[in-house]
């Protein structure tokens, strides 16, 4: 079964029994020329960021600033924030000819995000995810496009496994579960939860938590027998980790430049990511130096400098 844009649709990739590598949403950071990156070092599928439903059915200017796709951008999951049914299925219907599905965040735990009704406080919400899972489905007149949802998981994890239960009974796609309560930032993932809804559902599961390199993909799998693993902070760290690269390699680096120069990244999302990628490589005062630097030609002209340029590894 092919997509639109004649890609391999995700269902079937959950059909082919390997693990699938999905670049997670992230404010910020998982933007088109992010996952322009990621795509070329093995990544399978990539999330936008969370866009709030309302606020992109409300804005013109939202719509442009927090979707921006190509026709190489694909298999895409546009995840939304919403607290109500219609605007999430009206959201979903917006999005649909551009992307392979969207996702419902159940997994935020910002407290602003919740105090509104969006992210995490909708694991304690079963029916409405229900629901808004049902809409979707019902409102998108494309029987391949996907809903998702992503959680975090419950002190009592019969609650979790009820919520993704109702949800699966709703039609959703997948479910992605992050393996670790509201409260929790940096303790250790339960992968012991995430193995116990995986064998409570039918539909394919994916483990989010602590990738940061690709053998720890193979692990989580024979830990919880997941169909897929969504990496964030690791993919950060290194693009190319679903590559089986420890390290970012110098090419990533240079294609990074190259795709952020193409697409005319803003120069503090394109010297965050560098920073991010550079952090496990360089030495403390190197990036004491790189930090400071406030032009994308000074950045250019310090990883040549430093680092030499992709000729130098062609040589």
């Amino acid at each position: 079964m092919k997509t639109a844009n004649g890609n391999t649709s995700i269902m079937d990739m959950f059909e082919e029994g390997k693990v699938v590598k999905i670049c997670a949403p992230m404010v910020r950071y998982s933007k088109l020329a992010f996952r322009s990156l990621v795509r070329k070092y093995s990544c399978d599928v990539c999330f936008t960021p969370m866009i709030i439903a309302a606020d992109f059915l409300r804005s013109v200017k939202a719509r442009d600033s927090e979707f921006t796709t190509n026709t190489s951008d694909r298999p895409l999951i546009v995840q939304f924030a919403a607290q109500d049914t219609q605007t999430l299925a009206d959201a979903a219907c917006v999005v649909a000819p551009f992307s392979d599905g969207v996702d419902l965040n159940c997994g935020c735990p910002q407290r602003w995000a919740m105090s509104a009704g969006y992210g995490a406080c909708l694991i304690n919400k079963p029916e409405l995810v229900k629901d808004m899972v049902r809409h979707v489905r019902n409102q998108v007149d494309n029987p391949n496009y996907t809903v998702s949802i992503k959680i975090r998981i419950h002190k009592d994890l019969r609650q979790t496994v009820d919520l993704c239960q109702k949800a699966e009974s709703a039609g959703v796609s997948w479910i992605t579960v992050h393996g670790r309560t509201t409260e929790e930032r940096h303790q250790p993932v339960h992968y012991d939860a995430i193995k116990t809804i995986k064998d409570s559902v039918s539909v394919p599961v994916i483990a989010n938590g602590d990738i940061k390199y690709l053998r720890d993909v193979e692990s989580t799998h024979q830990l919880t027998g997941v169909n897929g693993v969504m990496a964030a902070r690791g993919l950060l760290a290194n693009p190319a980790m679903f590559a089986g690269y420890e390290d970012t390699p110098l090419q990533c680096i240079w294609d990074w430049v190259d795709i952020a120069v193409e697409q005319g990244t803003p120069f503090s999302c394109f010297h965050h990511h560098l920073i991010y990628m550079l952090e496990r490589v360089s030495s403390q005062p190197e990036r004491k130096v790189f930090n400071s630097l406030s032009s994308t030609s000074a950045v250019i002209d310090y990883l040549q400098n430093t680092y030499g340029s992709i000729h130098d590894l062609e040589a």
